[in-house]
């Protein structure tokens, strides 16, 4: 079975493939254009709530407040709404991945209908909002050991973004309900601990929804033929 390095390796050298350029420009412009949406809305919010609270001074404090929130939201939000987006983008990924380096598997992979990638992006993206929120009380609780927070959302993140990544790939493979996936949960914290560190640096951010996916293409596929 391959390793997660090596799978990591074959798909930062793979990030010059057109294909996989196309959908990290388009993942990229959507998680933009979203944001950008949301500090609009929030601007006509903050200017009626200061209005309504007889604030409004025409000095565009509402607009300020929206682009501080926007800012504050991407922040906090990126990695959610960035794996969202990828839902819709991921198959273009692992059939880019596939055309490469497993090119018969890729010739047996099945499309998922949009509703069916919807559903698993708005359940993927609730999940993890909630997840989250329980253990913000945990967290706060352990803001006084310095790294203990950081390491608790860490490890949260690492088991949520490891199964979704999976499933990006799987989903398209399975075969059946009852279909054990090839990737375990000690492959799947792994490889989500590697993409929730990226998220964490400052412009590999951007490339770790789909150096993630690509990662669980080769994941799946090594796990798969191990196993046959």
């Amino acid at each position: 079975m391959i390793s997660l390095p090596r799978a990591l390796a074959l798909s930062f050298s793979q990030l010059r493939d057109p294909a996989i350029l196309r959908v990290l420009g388009k993942s990229l412009l959507v998680t933009i254009a979203i944001f950008l949406l949301l500090g609009w809305l929030l601007s006509f919010g903050f200017e009626a709530l200061l209005e309504w609270a007889g604030l409004a001074d025409g000095s565009g404090a509402g607009t300020l407040l929206a682009l501080l929130a926007t800012l504050i939201g991407a922040w906090l939000l990126f990695r959610f709404v960035a794996l969202f987006v990828l839902q819709f983008f991921a198959e273009d990924v692992v059939r880019a991945v596939e055309a490469k380096h497993y090119p018969a598997q890729g010739s047996a992979a099945k499309s998922l209908p949009l509703t069916q990638e919807l559903r698993n992006g708005l359940r993927s993206t609730l999940r993890a909002l909630l997840v989250n929120l329980i253990a913000l009380p945990f967290a706060i609780a352990l803001l006084v050991s310095g790294v203990g927070t950081a390491l608790l959302f860490w490890a949260v993140n690492a088991f949520l973004l490891g199964r979704e990544l999976r499933d990006m790939v799987w989903l398209r493979h399975r075969q059946s309900e009852q279909d054990i996936a090839p990737l375990g949960q000690g492959g799947r914290f792994l490889l989500g601990g590697a993409v929730a560190g990226m998220l964490l640096v400052p412009g590999v951010n951007l490339l770790a929804p789909v150096i993630g996916a690509a990662s669980a293409t080769h994941l799946v596929h090594r796990g798969r033929a191990a196993v046959a």
